[in-house]
């Protein structure tokens, strides 16, 4: 694995061992005041970044344009922000840092769209291939 799917799937191991901790102190604790932040770390840190890193693996050509750098920028700014926004939220400091992570995530999941959408004729369905490439050896 490299580039672009490199780095969302580090920052996905990074959120998830992150979010692991704070699983952990919770339960030591018996706090679980703030398990809709831990929650979203989780779902969105790990398992949403690790899918893009996944997708940018399997179409390597997706992760070559100026706008999966763009994509990962956004997503993992949206990740710093939202998990944060929410904790803040929950103890009654204010919203909106929970707000414009949200924003920001959602953001990201629409450059994501557009980049899947771009390289729709990228992927190649390996038994497609296969049967094209007999097709011309046979030609």
């Amino acid at each position: 694995m490299r580039g672009i799917s490199f780095w969302f799937f580090m920052t996905a191991v990074i959120y998830v061992t992150l979010g692991m901790i704070w699983g952990i102190v919770m339960a030591a604790t018996g706090d679980h005041r703030l398990a809709a932040a831990h929650a979203h770390l989780n779902l969105v840190g790990w398992v949403t970044l690790a899918l893009f890193g996944i997708y940018y693996h399997l179409v390597p050509r997706a992760g070559e344009h100026l706008l999966a750098k763009l994509h990962f920028a956004v997503a993992t700014v949206g990740v710093v922000l939202l998990v944060p926004g929410i904790a803040m939220a929950v103890s009654g400091a204010g919203e909106l840092l929970a707000k414009v992570g949200s924003v920001l995530t959602l953001a990201s999941m629409l450059l994501f769209a557009v980049v899947v959408f771009r390289s729709r004729k990228a992927v190649e369905v390996p038994e497609r291939a296969m049967v094209r490439q007999g097709l011309e050896q046979s030609a």
